[in-house]
Protein backbone atom coordinates (compact mmCIF):
# COMPACT_ATOMS: atom_id res chain seq x y z
CA UNK A 1 0.00 0.00 0.00
CA UNK A 2 2.84 2.40 0.80
CA UNK A 3 4.31 1.73 -2.64
CA UNK A 4 0.98 2.52 -4.28
CA UNK A 5 0.74 5.81 -2.39
CA UNK A 6 4.25 6.71 -3.48
CA UNK A 7 3.33 5.91 -7.08
CA UNK A 8 0.36 8.26 -6.74
CA UNK A 9 2.81 11.09 -6.01
CA UNK A 10 0.66 12.47 -3.18
CA UNK A 11 1.89 15.84 -1.94
CA UNK A 12 3.27 15.89 1.58
CA UNK A 13 0.17 17.76 2.76
CA UNK A 14 -2.38 15.70 0.77
CA UNK A 15 -5.76 14.65 2.14
CA UNK A 16 -6.54 11.06 1.13
CA UNK A 17 -10.07 9.61 1.18
CA UNK A 18 -10.60 5.86 1.51
CA UNK A 19 -14.32 5.16 1.14
CA UNK A 20 -13.88 1.43 1.86
CA UNK A 21 -11.44 1.49 4.76
CA UNK A 22 -11.55 -2.20 5.65
CA UNK A 23 -8.78 -2.94 8.14
CA UNK A 24 -7.25 0.54 7.88
CA UNK A 25 -4.26 -0.25 5.65
CA UNK A 26 -4.48 3.11 3.88
CA UNK A 27 -4.09 5.02 7.15
CA UNK A 28 -1.23 2.74 8.18
CA UNK A 29 0.58 3.31 4.88
CA UNK A 30 0.10 7.09 5.03
CA UNK A 31 1.45 7.30 8.55
CA UNK A 32 4.43 5.21 7.52
CA UNK A 33 5.04 7.45 4.51
CA UNK A 34 4.80 10.56 6.67
CA UNK A 35 7.39 9.14 9.02
CA UNK A 36 9.77 8.33 6.18
CA UNK A 37 9.67 11.69 4.36
CA UNK A 38 8.47 14.13 7.02
CA UNK A 39 5.10 14.60 5.35
CA UNK A 40 1.86 15.77 6.95
CA UNK A 41 -0.63 13.81 4.89
CA UNK A 42 -4.08 13.34 6.38
CA UNK A 43 -6.73 10.73 5.77
CA UNK A 44 -10.47 10.18 5.97
CA UNK A 45 -11.58 6.58 6.36
CA UNK A 46 -15.18 5.46 5.81
CA UNK A 47 -16.40 2.01 6.81
CA UNK A 48 -19.99 0.76 7.12
CA UNK A 49 -19.27 -2.65 8.64
CA UNK A 50 -19.63 -3.27 12.36
CA UNK A 51 -15.88 -3.76 12.80
CA UNK A 52 -15.16 -0.09 12.05
CA UNK A 53 -14.36 0.70 15.68
CA UNK A 54 -12.98 -2.61 16.92
CA UNK A 55 -10.75 -3.37 13.92
CA UNK A 56 -10.27 -0.35 11.65
CA UNK A 57 -10.00 2.39 14.28
CA UNK A 58 -8.16 0.13 16.71
CA UNK A 59 -5.48 -0.64 14.13
CA UNK A 60 -4.93 3.06 13.49
CA UNK A 61 -4.64 3.73 17.23
CA UNK A 62 -2.06 1.00 17.66
CA UNK A 63 -0.03 2.09 14.65
CA UNK A 64 0.12 5.60 16.05
CA UNK A 65 0.94 4.60 19.62
CA UNK A 66 3.02 1.48 18.99
CA UNK A 67 2.23 -2.18 19.63
CA UNK A 68 3.73 -5.59 20.30
CA UNK A 69 5.80 -6.99 23.20
CA UNK A 70 9.54 -7.03 23.76
CA UNK A 71 11.42 -8.31 20.71
CA UNK A 72 8.30 -7.94 18.53
CA UNK A 73 7.57 -4.40 19.63
CA UNK A 74 6.75 -1.89 16.89
CA UNK A 75 7.38 1.78 17.59
CA UNK A 76 4.47 4.13 17.12
CA UNK A 77 4.35 6.31 14.01
CA UNK A 78 2.69 9.21 15.81
CA UNK A 79 -0.27 11.27 14.72
CA UNK A 80 -3.85 11.52 15.87
CA UNK A 81 -7.39 11.03 14.61
CA UNK A 82 -11.04 11.31 15.61
CA UNK A 83 -13.62 8.55 15.30
CA UNK A 84 -17.22 9.43 14.45
CA UNK A 85 -20.41 7.53 13.75
CA UNK A 86 -23.08 9.02 11.49
CA UNK A 87 -26.07 7.80 13.49
CA UNK A 88 -29.33 6.46 12.15
CA UNK A 89 -29.88 6.50 8.38
CA UNK A 90 -32.28 9.07 6.92
CA UNK A 91 -33.96 6.42 4.77
CA UNK A 92 -35.27 2.96 5.67
CA UNK A 93 -34.78 -0.09 3.42
CA UNK A 94 -38.23 0.54 1.87
CA UNK A 95 -37.00 4.03 0.79
CA UNK A 96 -39.31 5.81 3.20
CA UNK A 97 -38.00 8.42 5.64
CA UNK A 98 -36.69 7.11 8.94
CA UNK A 99 -38.76 9.43 11.11
CA UNK A 100 -37.00 8.37 14.30
CA UNK A 101 -34.07 10.66 13.39
CA UNK A 102 -36.23 13.68 14.24
CA UNK A 103 -37.66 16.66 12.42
CA UNK A 104 -34.49 18.78 12.55
CA UNK A 105 -32.40 16.08 10.86
CA UNK A 106 -35.05 15.52 8.19
CA UNK A 107 -35.32 19.26 7.52
CA UNK A 108 -31.55 19.48 7.20
CA UNK A 109 -31.50 16.57 4.74
CA UNK A 110 -34.23 18.08 2.55
CA UNK A 111 -32.45 21.44 2.54
CA UNK A 112 -29.25 19.69 1.48
CA UNK A 113 -30.95 17.56 -1.19
CA UNK A 114 -32.63 20.67 -2.63
CA UNK A 115 -29.31 22.48 -2.75
CA UNK A 116 -30.56 25.43 -0.75
CA UNK A 117 -27.61 27.82 -0.22
CA UNK A 118 -26.72 28.16 3.46
CA UNK A 119 -27.41 31.89 3.35
CA UNK A 120 -30.97 31.24 2.13
CA UNK A 121 -31.84 28.56 4.69
CA UNK A 122 -34.25 29.41 7.50
CA UNK A 123 -35.27 27.98 10.84
CA UNK A 124 -38.85 27.28 11.85
CA UNK A 125 -38.82 30.64 13.65
CA UNK A 126 -39.37 32.90 10.65
CA UNK A 127 -42.18 35.33 9.73
CA UNK A 128 -43.40 33.37 6.69
CA UNK A 129 -44.17 29.82 7.84
CA UNK A 130 -42.81 27.35 10.42
CA UNK A 131 -42.46 24.92 7.51
CA UNK A 132 -40.19 27.21 5.47
CA UNK A 133 -36.77 25.71 4.70
CA UNK A 134 -35.29 28.44 2.53
CA UNK A 135 -36.10 31.64 0.72
CA UNK A 136 -34.59 33.97 -1.84
CA UNK A 137 -35.97 36.27 -4.52
CA UNK A 138 -36.59 33.42 -6.97
CA UNK A 139 -37.60 30.44 -4.83
CA UNK A 140 -39.23 29.42 -1.57
CA UNK A 141 -38.78 25.87 -0.25
CA UNK A 142 -41.47 24.65 2.14
CA UNK A 143 -41.44 21.31 3.98
CA UNK A 144 -45.01 20.76 5.18
CA UNK A 145 -44.23 17.90 7.54
CA UNK A 146 -45.72 16.73 10.82
CA UNK A 147 -44.41 13.59 12.57
CA UNK A 148 -47.83 12.45 13.79
CA UNK A 149 -50.17 13.27 10.91
CA UNK A 150 -50.38 13.29 7.13
CA UNK A 151 -50.16 16.77 5.62
CA UNK A 152 -52.00 18.26 2.65
CA UNK A 153 -51.13 20.94 0.15
CA UNK A 154 -54.44 22.73 -0.28
CA UNK A 155 -55.90 26.24 -0.27
CA UNK A 156 -56.12 26.30 3.51
CA UNK A 157 -52.39 25.65 3.80
CA UNK A 158 -51.54 28.25 1.15
CA UNK A 159 -53.61 30.86 2.96
CA UNK A 160 -51.40 30.44 6.02
CA UNK A 161 -48.20 31.40 4.18
CA UNK A 162 -46.98 34.93 4.79
CA UNK A 163 -45.15 36.72 2.00
CA UNK A 164 -45.10 40.47 1.46
CA UNK A 165 -46.61 43.10 3.75
CA UNK A 166 -44.54 43.50 6.93
CA UNK A 167 -42.39 40.38 6.33
CA UNK A 168 -40.07 42.31 4.03
CA UNK A 169 -40.11 39.67 1.28
CA UNK A 170 -42.43 39.39 -1.70
CA UNK A 171 -43.71 36.03 -2.94
CA UNK A 172 -41.01 34.44 -5.10
CA UNK A 173 -41.78 33.21 -8.61
CA UNK A 174 -41.35 29.54 -7.64
CA UNK A 175 -42.59 27.83 -4.49
CA UNK A 176 -41.50 24.22 -3.92
CA UNK A 177 -43.74 22.53 -1.37
CA UNK A 178 -43.28 19.10 0.18
CA UNK A 179 -46.37 17.43 1.65
CA UNK A 180 -47.99 14.00 1.93
CA UNK A 181 -50.88 14.82 -0.41
CA UNK A 182 -51.69 17.50 -2.94
CA UNK A 183 -55.29 18.66 -3.41
CA UNK A 184 -54.54 21.47 -5.87
CA UNK A 185 -55.04 21.17 -9.60
CA UNK A 186 -52.10 21.07 -11.97
CA UNK A 187 -53.42 24.16 -13.75
CA UNK A 188 -53.62 26.15 -10.51
CA UNK A 189 -50.08 25.19 -9.50
CA UNK A 190 -48.68 26.04 -12.93
CA UNK A 191 -50.39 29.46 -12.82
CA UNK A 192 -48.96 30.30 -9.40
CA UNK A 193 -45.50 28.76 -9.77
CA UNK A 194 -46.08 25.97 -7.26
CA UNK A 195 -44.17 22.68 -7.47
CA UNK A 196 -45.43 19.80 -5.32
CA UNK A 197 -43.09 17.07 -4.03
CA UNK A 198 -44.41 14.09 -2.11
CA UNK A 199 -42.79 13.31 1.22
CA UNK A 200 -41.46 9.73 1.03
CA UNK A 201 -43.09 8.05 4.02
CA UNK A 202 -45.77 5.50 4.79
CA UNK A 203 -48.95 7.48 5.48
CA UNK A 204 -51.23 4.43 5.71
CA UNK A 205 -50.60 4.37 9.45
CA UNK A 206 -52.35 7.71 10.04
Amino acid sequence: MTHLLQMGAFAKDALVLDSFAGSGSTAHALLKLNRSDGGHRRFILCETMDYAQTLTAERVRRVMAGYGDRDKEKAGLGGGFDFYTVGEPIFLPDENLNETVGTDAIRAYVAYSEGIPSGDQTTAENPHSPYLLGLNRETAWIFHYEPDRATRLDMEFLSGLRFGADTGASKPGTVIIYADRCLLSAAFMAKHGIIFKKIPRDITRF
